[in-house]
């Protein structure tokens, strides 16, 4: 099921009381307060919760606060989410992933190319950009994380 943003963990708790078989996975990250660095559990998707239900519970699905909508049966396999639970439980690092695919158009928003624009080439540990210097078309690529990137409003 889609939810609001931000309100997963509260649908899987009531989906917990009214006894609703439904999965949300989630990965520790750290983050940095003011005063301290905190372990924080977040969803691995944001805005969705898996739920396995019968077709006459829709309604009182559809009546939790925070629910969107429920997708269609199917949308996501139990094979991929039972490789998803093992992986987790196993100890697996699984992070979310940005929308971005080689060939994006992205900007850098920190380090010393903050601003600069250019095509993602390549993935490995770190994100490889390719930057063009103007209109001399001379071109070189820096490797950046993903976190320091967004896509560019201008991509197609």
């Amino acid at each position: 099921m889609q939810v609001i943003a931000n309100h997963e963990k509260h649908v899987a708790r009531v989906l917990a009381v009214r006894s609703i078989e439904h999965y949300l996975p989630l990965y520790t990250e750290q983050s940095r307060w003011s005063d301290r660095v905190v372990q924080l559990e977040r969803p691995l998707f944001s805005g969705y919760v898996f739920v396995r239900f019968a077709p006459q519970s829709r309604t009182a699905l559809r009546s939790i606060p925070s629910v969107l909508h429920l997708l269609d049966n199917g949308t996501v396999s139990a094979e991929e989410i039972e490789h998803i639970r093992e992986g987790l439980a196993g100890g697996c690092v699984i992070r979310p992933h940005p929308d971005v695919v080689v060939g994006t158009r992205v900007r850098i928003n920190n380090g010393f190319f903050a601003g600069a624009e250019g095509l993602v080439t390549k993935f490995c540990k770190s994100c490889k950009v390719v930057i063009s210097l103007g209109t001399t078309q001379q071109r070189f690529s820096v490797e950046t994380d993903l976190e320091d990137i967004v896509i560019s409003r201008d991509a197609a």
